[in-house]
């Protein structure tokens, strides 16, 4: 087989270390900042600092990245980690190159707080890049309290750009976050690195996604969510259903037979022609978010503000 693009870059990369649950490999990198297609999404580069994730969630969609890189089988976006090659001058040249109007969101397809973060720091040097910039629109999302080890960072590039992170809580129950997040950190560390972050002047905001129909869905579940999120300081809350490509469905459908058998048909069913589901679902999903964002005044998604320090990202509002 003829290797090309990032497949090409994969079979060049060189083994960092080796360890029971994963391995981590340095990969080549042409480019840190990767241009948004389509029209779903709300920014317009993202960086990814590494591909795969540890952290194991059983309907995450990003599993198709691997797929680029010939590495086909379920699991080995959760045990094949690449790291990326980073330099703090190509960094900065690249973003010379991009508008301040551009929004660079970190952390669309992995989460840039992994644990390979805590061995590279990749994330760290690309935000200390970023905090010597003014005026740009950035966002970052990750499910780990990790993050708050950042707080000094995040503070400095929110006084002097646009920031917002977002966190993705999906439950506050720590048995059934156990169950489909097996290896990210608790939801309770999460909230607190939240609070950790908010008390810095970083603004920062909640999302419960996804929502998996039957077993995080109840309005209950998302008002917890939501409480502890508007009690650490968020500004904001959002949800939205499950996303089910075929890559992920081939770890989730196995996980729900064995943990949730008597919704096994049900999804099968739902998501049988796309991976969005159709129908009324959605919006009494949307429904209930908004009854929980006016109970605790919450926003629907992230807004501008002006940094403290007058720089002007020239941006109205925008959000995940």
């Amino acid at each position: 087989m003829i290797l090309a693009g990032i497949a090409r870059l994969a079979s060049l990369s060189t083994s960092l270390l080796s360890k029971s649950s994963a391995s981590y490999s340095l990969l080549p990198t042409r480019s840190l900042l990767n241009r948004s297609s389509g029209g779903l999404v709300h920014f317009d580069y993202t960086i990814n600092p590494y591909r795969g994730c540890e952290f194991g969630c059983k309907y995450c969609y990003a599993r198709y990245t691997h797929e680029f890189m010939e590495l086909r089988q379920p699991l080995d976006f959760e045990t094949r980690i690449f790291v990326k090659q980073f330099s703090p001058s190509s960094f900065r040249h690249e973003l010379a190159a991009i508008s301040l109007r551009d929004h660079i969101a970190i952390g669309t397809a992995t989460d840039p707080y992994q644990p390979a973060e805590r061995r590279y720091r990749l994330t760290r040097s690309i935000l200390e890049v970023l905090s010597s910039g003014r005026g740009r629109r950035i966002s970052l999302t990750t499910k780990s309290d990790l993050v708050s080890r950042d707080a000094d960072l995040l503070a400095r590039i929110a006084r002097s750009n646009v920031l917002h992170v977002n966190f993705t809580i999906t439950t506050m129950e720590a048995r059934l976050a156990r169950l489909i997040e097996p290896r990210a950190p608790r939801p309770d560390l999460r909230i607190r690195a939240l609070a950790a972050l908010s008390g810095r002047g970083v603004p920062a905001g909640v999302f419960a996604c996804p929502v998996l129909p039957w077993i995080n869905d109840s309005y209950e579940s998302l008002y917890e969510v939501a409480r502890a999120a508007s009690q650490s300081g968020a500004k904001y809350f959002g949800a939205g259903t499950l996303f089910l490509k075929p890559c992920a469905g081939r770890v989730f459908l196995p996980f729900l037979e064995q943990e949730f058998p008597h919704l096994a048909a049900r999804y099968k069913r739902g998501y049988a022609r796309s991976p969005f589901l159709q129908g009324d679902y959605p919006k009494l999903i949307e429904d209930r978010a908004e009854a929980v964002r006016k109970q605790f005044r919450l926003e629907k998604r992230a807004s501008a503000y002006q940094p403290e320090d007058g720089a002007d990202p020239q941006l109205t509002l925008f959000g995940p």
